[in-house]
């Protein structure tokens, strides 16, 4: 029986976070600028991949989380 992956990782304040639905695990991504992060989360949308907008971390919850639109 295998054992359930954990976050292994602290969020840094200030930098933009999404999702990236490959396979069956997740693999969460960040850019510390909003327009690379907008634009790397549209390209794995063209690509056909599952993906799921965060938003800016401020140090305890996830901001400015409105999702990026093709």
């Amino acid at each position: 029986m295998g054992r359930r992956s954990t976050k292994k990782f602290d969020f840094a304040e200030g930098k933009f976070y999404f999702n990236v639905q490959s396979g069956h695990q997740n693999v969460t991504i960040n850019r510390s600028e909003q327009k690379e992060a907008e634009d790397t989360f549209k390209s794995y949308m063209k690509l056909g991949k599952k993906v799921e907008w965060l938003g800016k971390w401020n140090g305890k919850k996830f901001i400015e989380n409105k999702e990026p639109v093709l």
